[in-house]
């Protein structure tokens, strides 16, 4: 994992909303906090969690908090039936992606009118559990010059959940009061968030693959956080140019002596040769890419080949969901993903044809569908995450998760911060 702090927090506590495959819940967990409770809709997603040592309750029951060494509770079933009160004072962080697809751009697109919307459960459960921050990943559609009004709605309230949106009332209409006791009103500092978001792409922080979020984080006022400290670690440390560099002068092909030499040279045709800049007087780290991935990252082993394409329940080197899958081909409209390039977008499967998103060019000319494990690694999940039902179900999981190293900055940055102000205080 990327290092962003070297700041051991103690006994930090953290719930999971909307917890999916489970790639914010690791991120979360990695940075030190010890989760209280998961809560997830979705079948296969429930399964996921249950295979990796979560306990599941059904909703509409309270389960234990857990102690130390204990395994998570796993709340199963829809989050508006959820009841957080138990677990007032006891969280530090509440992390979650809500459904991204009101706002995806591969999607409908009806933003608040949705009832997919899953912000309003968020605003719930902080009002009901008063974290001290909250980690909120989402889609960057969120962004679009249609949405950001909404958009700004949506930080306003998060920053005054404890002010609630009357029911039938317009959203329009709640905006104009939270406008007003922000600008006018005194509201108690234990009951406001400072609030910031920032656009990010995945591969700037480490993980193989191109993904483009907005990432929303929240601290409760009263706590004081340096603003300025976070924003410091959670600052990029991967960069296009730094990779473009290490083709030129050779470090990255060091790393993969046997490619083609036919291959390197198309590579080598397409790489800019303007010189690296220096970023703030710091040389960033290249970018990493499909093929680093499959080599091993942070001192994972590397995968082996896949030569058979039947799909049978047979697992490569030992490795799980290594298994060839046949019949791969690119449509109009879409390209595969270049080894010598981070991947492409890993989707949940709802965006239409899939044609070349899963689809990998090989050395030798040749397509062939990636494999689950393979865009596991894009994912930058641990080899051992066990991952539930079909290769559909599987890959699903592994399209609407937050890919773990780039979780593990923001959460790593957030522990910093708030052992930091609670040690000056």
């Amino acid at each position: 994992m990327v290092e962003q702090s070297n700041y051991a927090p103690k006994d930090r506590t953290s719930v999971e909303l909307f917890a999916g495959g489970g790639g914010l819940a690791m991120a979360v967990s990695s940075a030190g906090f010890r989760p209280l409770l998961f809560n997830e809709f979705n079948k296969r997603a429930c399964e996921t969690l249950e295979a990796n040592k979560a306990d599941p309750y059904d909703v509409g029951t309270t389960p234990p908090i857990p102690e130390p060494g204990e395994n998570p509770p796993l709340l199963v079933g829809d989050v508006a039936e959820v009841d957080f009160e138990y677990l007032k004072g006891r969280v530090d962080v509440l992390a979650g992606g809500p459904p991204c697809q009101p706002f995806s751009l591969g999607g409908v697109a009806k933003g608040d009118e949705d009832k997919r919307n899953g912000f309003p459960h968020m605003f719930k459960a902080i009002r009901q559990m008063e974290p001290k921050a909250v980690i909120c990943e989402n889609v960057r559609g969120l962004l679009r010059p249609s949405f950001m009004p909404y958009f700004e709605y949506i930080k306003r309230e998060l920053s005054l959940p404890f002010e609630q949106r009357a029911e039938g009332s317009a959203w329009q209409d709640h905006d104009e009061v939270l406008r007003h006791l922000l600008e006018t009103a005194r509201v108690d500092d234990h009951e406001r968030y400072d609030v910031r978001h920032y656009p990010v792409n995945a591969a700037d922080y480490g993980v193989p693959q191109i993904r483009n979020r907005v990432i929303m984080i929240a601290f409760r006022r009263d706590l004081g956080v340096d603003w300025d400290r976070f924003e410091e670690l959670v600052r990029p440390r991967f960069s296009e140019e730094s990779f473009h560099d290490a083709m030129r002068n050779g470090s990255y092909w060091e790393r993969h002596p046997n490619v083609p030499g036919k291959v390197r040279e198309q590579v080598m045709a397409r790489i800019p040769q303007r010189p690296l800049p220096l970023i703030d007087g710091e040389r960033l780290r290249p970018w990493r890419t499909l093929r680093d991935a499959i080599k091993g990252i942070d001192g994972q082993p590397p995968l082996p080949p896949v030569e058979k394409l039947d799909r049978k329940e047979y697992h490569l080197g030992g490795f799980t969901d290594h298994i060839g899958w046949p019949d791969a081909r690119i449509y109009p409209g879409h390209t595969p993903n270049e080894l010598d390039r981070p991947a492409k977008t890993v989707k949940a499967g709802v965006h239409g044809v899939p044609g070349g998103e899963s689809v990998m060019l090989l050395d030798n000319g040749e397509h062939r569908y990636m494999t689950v494990r393979e865009t596991a690694r894009v994912m930058t999940f641990p080899d051992d995450w066990v991952l539930a039902g079909p290769r559909g179900e599987k890959m699903r999981q592994l399209g609407n998760a937050v890919p773990v190293l780039l979780g593990q900055v923001f959460a790593n940055a957030v522990a910093a911060v708030l052992d930091e102000a609670e040690a000056s205080t």
